[in-house]
């Protein structure tokens, strides 16, 4: 019998050693996968980074906030732990990735979905990808989709509500729609403030109502273009409870009824689509925001989200919900179960 050398062994028993360990690991967190107070385990799914190609493309350029260029991932776990968060998918913010140059926006998307795909490769429990898109470039779009799946296997993919001056639901983005539908894809998106909008009140940001309203303005896009029933297998999930729409809800559905090719475009009611939609926390933890969305859609389709690191800390975020008055069943539905139905592979995380 062969003698193995000290070296030999030690790494053999090393890697036993791991292979133990990782099996206790997982046993331990499948003894941690039921959420409870105290380990609520909430799925954050409006959480920012800052990838280094991106915070060197846009650096000085306007909505964009301190608080993303100095964002590391060690920032946002201390931030998901003192939150009672298990993960959080991340996804590009403000102000985006189009600046008007095709190449640029490209390399740049490719570069943030990689960065991101070795994040959630270091800490495949803790974290998932929306995956950056080069919109308005559509051709590339759909290379970045395919590689964001089959090559980085990204949990969904991230959009705008505007580029320029086009918001989704635009018939120029109908072959990205087709695509996103044929592969199911969960899109989340966030809101910006489009050319038209920027500055037409003197010292007001943009992000105090501007990105409110060109939620509402891409939801009408996707609902009245007749993109909403053309392509029900794409999961949206729309940021700060759907922007105003809660609120017009009962102006819009008025105004859907009145339309000459409604039975074209919403067969199935504008108020059907609505409630299919999801919707995220982030920016309206509070009574108004909720009570509107609430009457809207079921709980079923609201999500957690915090908008972190410029929009505040999940422990803000909980605590705030925590006081709106939602049952227990209801909270941990926005915490946590209903964005495992909707990413199913979150439902082990840690």
């Amino acid at each position: 019998m062969t003698v193995p050398d000290r070296r030999s062994f030690l790494t053999t028993a090393l890697a036993s050693l791991g292979v133990a360990a990782a099996a206790n690991s997982r046993k331990l967190w499948g003894a941690l996968a039921q959420a409870t107070p105290d380990n609520p385990r909430r799925i954050d799914v409006h959480h920012h980074f800052g990838p280094p190609a991106w915070v060197a493309e846009v650096k000085g350029r306007p909505l964009l906030q301190p608080a993303n260029t100095t964002w590391t991932p060690e920032k946002s776990i201390e931030d998901m732990d003192r939150g009672g968060v298990a993960a959080a998918v991340i996804s590009i913010t403000n102000p985006g990735l189009w600046f008007g140059d095709k190449e640029v926006t490209r390399r740049v998307a490719r570069a943030c979905n990689e960065y991101g795909a070795k994040l959630v490769q270091a800490h495949p429990t803790r974290f998932g990808l929306f995956a950056a898109m080069p919109m308005p470039d559509v051709d590339n779009t759909l290379k970045e989709i395919e590689y964001a799946y089959d090559t980085l296997k990204t949990d969904g993919i991230g959009l705008f509500t505007s580029y320029g001056d086009t918001w989704l639901g635009n018939d120029a983005y109908i072959p990205v729609m087709e695509e996103l539908n044929r592969r199911k894809a969960v899109v989340h998106v966030h809101p910006t403030a489009a050319n038209c909008c920027k500055n037409l009140v003197p010292g007001v940001s943009p992000g105090i109502a501007e990105y409110g309203f060109d939620t509402t303005r891409a939801i009408l896009g996707v609902t009245f273009s007749g993109d909403a029933a053309r392509f029900p297998d794409i999961r949206f999930i729309w940021s700060h409870a759907g922007g105003t729409l809660p609120f017009l809800a009962g102006r819009i559905e008025g105004s859907a009824s009145r339309m000459k090719d409604r039975e074209k475009r919403l067969p199935n009611g504008i108020e059907y689509e609505f409630k299919k939609f999801y919707y995220d926390t982030a920016g309206a933890a509070n009574p108004g925001a909720m009570a509107s969305l609430t009457k809207l859609v079921n709980i079923s389709q609201v999500l957690f989200g915090t908008d972190f690191p410029p929009g505040g800390t999940s422990l803000a975020v909980a605590e705030s919900l925590a006081k709106i008055g939602f049952s227990k069943s209801d909270l941990r539905a926005i915490d946590r179960d209903n964005a495992v139905r909707l990413l199913p592979r979150f439902n082990t995380s840690a």
